[in-house]
This record gives structure tokens, C-alpha cells and sequence, in this order.
């Protein structure tokens, strides 16, 4: 009987109620909520999805992203060789080159004004810069977590690699992929406090016509004049003209579809699972994740205020032909941002249609974050 009971306990101790703590409660719960809000909701689950699951693992089996020189048999866990894949900027670079082969730049190539639009919303990034460094963070700490203001999530994992804040890139991927899921929610009350009934009204004229060369040359001036100023940030502006190019060139239809669709997706499972079992308890449950959160809210909420104010400048410009609400749009959480400015303006007008020319500034955003990033990367000297 003594081997019996023996054996039991034994058991009973392997299971993973005898060895979490009480944040690792805490953390199981916030999965469950991510979870209930991808799933019931749909907040960007595609996303959400895989993190809050790798969140959920890691707490209950912390192993599963052990390092070979944590484990007794030097073979690391299962998470810990797709994480690492996120350290070496492999994952982020994949994510950008779907996004290109699904990226329409047309309504960008149309407008170039949107440009600037996108340049104005990157303003958070910078404001969240100086205030995480009032706030104790290291230069490149405070420069990983404030490009959350860019809303772009894949940069952020980059970003945070490339300036080895590896012990932070669990809270700022979590922060930065919480924030582009709650867009619709986040948004529209900045956008309506800083415009006019009569602003959000106003009907902008239709895009002209784009041409297959423009649409072709397009990545390729881009990725000349961008890596020329800023080869760091070859390999997320190459990679999203790469994939972007994949797709206008019309040659290559089969790379085209692999990069926009089962490409696509395993990465994202790859870097959600990875992403989220890197918010083990210990990592996330301390004063520095609290501060992330709050500076990526900042952040995100001054991009999106410098874009509508630059938006009412424009519009000021050029005599009431530009809507100002596109302006929100120029933080790069694609498409979400654009629909949010379709939405904003049909409330008040439903006749009112602004989504191609929201996409402008959108994808504006995407290479504004990018840069931003690259500017980083530069200052650092990585």
C-alpha cells in the first residue's frame, strides 16, 4: 500500500497545481478573457487568438518555452525555438511580406498627400519615447516600447529584437496587438472630439485611376529611396515591397498566393503561440508591464490625435477637400484604421464613402512605422 500511496503523490506533484503561483492564476485568467474576446467578440482574432492560447500554456507548463540550459536533457521547449525565431527578426519580416502581397498601394500612389498623413500619426511614437524615459527606461527600452504608438505589431517584436529588449518584447507585443484589436473602440471618440459635424461630413472626391506600371515601380522606388536612407530597415520595408511586389507584378501568381495566404498563416501561428507564452507570470506580473501599457496607450492616442489634427490642417489647405478623420487612420493597424474612418464618417453622413481614402494613410502608416523604427535603429547604431 506504502507503493501505492508512494506513487500517488508522486503523480499528484507532477501535475501543475502543486508548482503555480498565484500570478500564474492571475495570468490564466487574463488568457481566458483575450480568448472570450477573440472568439465572442472578435477583436482581431487571428491574433489575439494564438497569443492568449501561448499565454495559457506558458502558465501552466512553463517548460514549454525553456531555454536547452533550463532543461536536464539540453533540449529546449517547443515554444522557446518559435521565440526565438522572434528574436531574429525572422517571423516580423515574414508577417510584413504577407502584408505587402495583400496590400492594395493604389489609393497611396493616388494620393500622395497621404504620406504626410502617415508621417503625422507616427508623432505618438516619438511623444511615448520621451515620456517612457521620464519614467525610468533605459533609450532603448523607451524607443522598444513606444513604437506600439504605430499600432503595428510585427514592428514592435522587430524593434524590441533588434535593440536585444528581449525581457520586455512579451509585454509590448501583447500591448501593441491588444491595442490594434481595440481600434473601433479606442478611436472614434478622439476623432469626434477634435473635428466638427460639418468636418466629418465632407465628401472627398474620387481617386484617379492608378496604372499597373505605377502600381509595379511603386515597391521598387521604395525600397531604393527608403534603404538608401535607412538600410536598417531592410528587412521589414523590403520584405513588405517584396511581397507587395509579388503581387502587382502579375507573374508570379503561385508566390503571390502563398505569401498572402498559407505563408501568412503559419506565421502567425508561429509568432501568436511565441508572443504569448513569452507573458509568463514572472515577466509580466511587475511595474514595468503596467508602465508599457499605459505608454503604448499614450502613444496610440497621440498618433491617432496627430493624424486628425494634420487631417483639419489639410483640409484647411486645400479648401475643404480633405476629411480630417482619414487622418486617424494614418496609425498602421491595416485595414482596422481605415474602417473605423469609414465608420466614423457614415455616422453622420451614410452616403458618405472614405475607406479607399482612409487605405491611403493607412498604408502610409505601415512604412512610417517602419521608418520610425529604422531612425531608431540608426540613433542605437544596430
Amino acid at each position: 500500500m506504502s507503493y501505492v500511496g508512494e506513487t500517488l503523490l508522486n503523480l499528484a506533484h507532477q501535475t501543475a497545481f502543486f508548482n503555480l503561483t498565484w500570478g500564474n492564476f492571475v495570468m490564466i485568467a487574463v488568457a481566458c478573457v483575450f480568448l472570450y474576446l477573440a472568439i465572442k467578440k472578435g477583436y482581431e482574432p487571428l491574433l489575439l487568438l494564438p497569443i492568449a492560447f501561448g499565454m495559457l500554456l506558458v502558465n501552466i507548463y512553463p517548460d514549454i518555452i525553456a531555454s536547452p540550459e533550463e532543461t536536464s536533457n539540453g533540449v529546449g521547449g517547443l515554444l522557446y525555438y518559435f521565440y526565438t525565431l522572434d528574436e531574429y527578426s525572422i517571423l516580423p519580416s515574414l508577417i510584413f511580406m504577407g502584408v505587402g502581397a495583400m496590400t492594395d498601394f493604389g489609393p497611396l500612389i493616388a494620393n500622395p498627400i497621404s504620406f504626410w498623413l502617415g508621417a503625422a500619426a507616427q508623432i505618438g511614437i516619438f511623444t511615448a519615447y520621451l515620456l517612457a524615459i521620464l519614467l525610468g527606461f533605459s533609450d532603448q527600452a523607451a524607443a522598444a516600447v513606444s513604437i506600439i504608438g504605430g499600432a503595428d505589431g510585427p514592428t514592435s517584436i522587430f524593434l524590441a529584437g533588434k535593440l536585444g529588449q528581449s525581457a520586455l518584447m512579451g509585454p509590448i507585443a501583447v500591448a501593441a496587438y491588444s491595442y490594434m484589436s481595440l481600434v473601433p473602440i479606442i478611436q472614434p471618440p478622439i476623432m469626434k472630439a477634435l473635428t466638427t459635424k460639418e468636418e466629418r461630413s465632407i465628401k472627398m472626391a474620387q481617386l484617379r485611376p492608378v496604372s499597373k506600371l505605377e502600381k509595379i515601380l511603386f515597391p521598387i522606388v521604395v525600397t531604393i529611396i527608403v534603404c538608401l536612407i535607412l538600410p536598417t530597415t531592410a528587412p521589414l520595408v523590403g520584405m513588405l515591397m517584396l511581397g507587395n511586389l509579388f503581387k502587382e507584378s502579375g507573374v508570379v501568381n503561385q508566390l503571390t498566393e502563398t505569401a498572402s495566404n498559407a505563408l501568412m498563416y503559419i506565421v502567425v501561428i508561429l509568432l501568436g503561440t511565441s508572443v504569448g507564452a513569452s507573458t509568463s507570470a514572472e515577466a509580466f506580473l511587475n511595474a514595468a508591464t503596467i508602465k508599457i501599457v499605459v505608454l503604448g496607450l499614450v502613444a496610440f492616442v497621440f498618433g491617432t490625435a496627430a493624424g486628425v489634427l494634420f487631417g483639419k490642417l489639410l483640409c484647411h489647405v486645400t479648401g475643404g477637400k480633405i476629411n480630417p478623420l482619414i487622418g486617424s487612420a494614418g496609425v498602421s493597424a491595416v485595414p482596422m484604421a481605415a474602417r473605423v474612418s469609414q465608420k466614423v464618417g457614415a455616422e453622420e453622413d451614410p452616403t458618405n464613402f472614405l475607406l479607399m481614402h482612409a487605405m491611403g494613410p493607412n498604408v502610409a502608416g505601415v512604412i512610417g512605422t517602419a521608418v520610425a523604427a529604422g531612425v531608431f535603429m540608426a540613433i542605437f547604431g544596430v
